[in-house]
């Protein structure tokens, strides 16, 4: 008697039906900061320069747990983007410590995305039957998130400090979030031959330095590099 009301209760839960998309391609935006011919302020230790890209990916962010159903629950964090069609979209769990996660009861059938349908707080899971189990006024909210992927890259200049007439400056190039060693510099600048100043393609004007911070003028940002 149990095995057919929990067969009943689970049929009228997974009444849906949905089919995934896959069509969502994020968005490379680059970034150049601060902006040419603006006068600056860092102390030791910051980014004076920055330039390179990353991808901004539509997503989905969720506060607390979310109980869609006996069978689903969606835990707190982002959920990427990666299709959709004319009445949803679709999303799975983003990685890192900052992502969602799906989990299912043990009689629950296996799912492979998040749907979310739009003009409306409904979130659901898709099962690999393409099965969905809803759940309505969810409290999420759409959003974007970069993500540093395999062809991300930036590249630096940070302020590290005075001795005398010289300053010194670290050059940092990072690659999918990792500092590349070889590609790490630091240089010493003798400000009494000049003002200015230049690693890379960037260019710099020194107004005023001390141990404890850089004021600087910014003429042009760093050429891109080959990755």
């Amino acid at each position: 008697m149990y095995k057919r009301v929990f067969a009943l209760i689970a049929v009228l839960t997974l009444a849906g039906c949905a089919s995934p998309k896959y069509n969502y391609s994020a968005n490379v935006t680059s970034i150049s900061e601060p902006p040419l011919d603006t006068t600056q302020i860092s102390s030791v230790g910051d980014v004076m320069l920055r330039q390179g890209k990353y991808k901004e990916h539509e997503a989905i962010y969720l506060p607390a747990k979310g109980d869609i159903s006996w069978a689903y629950d969606l835990f707190p964090g982002y959920y990427l983007k990666h299709g959709e069609d004319e009445s949803a979209e679709y999303y799975l769990p983003g990685s890192g410590e900052d992502a969602g996660k799906v989990d299912k009861a043990v009689l629950a059938d296996p799912w492979k995305s998040v749907m979310a349908k739009k003009g409306s707080k409904t979130l659901c899971v898709v099962t690999v039957f393409n099965a969905t189990s809803c759940g309505n006024n969810v409290n999420f909210e759409r959003t974007k998130k970069a993500m540093l992927t395999q062809d991300s890259f930036q590249q630096t200049l940070i302020y590290s400090g005075k001795v005398g007439s010289k300053i010194n400056i670290g050059y940092r190039e990072f690659s999918s979030n990792l500092a590349r060693p070889a590609f790490n510099n630091n240089v010493e600048y003798d400000l009494s031959e000049s003002a200015i100043i230049g690693y890379k393609g960037a260019q710099l004007e020194v107004l005023e330095a001390t141990n404890q911070y850089i004021k600087y003028r910014v003429i042009r940002n760093f050429n891109f590099a080959s990755q």
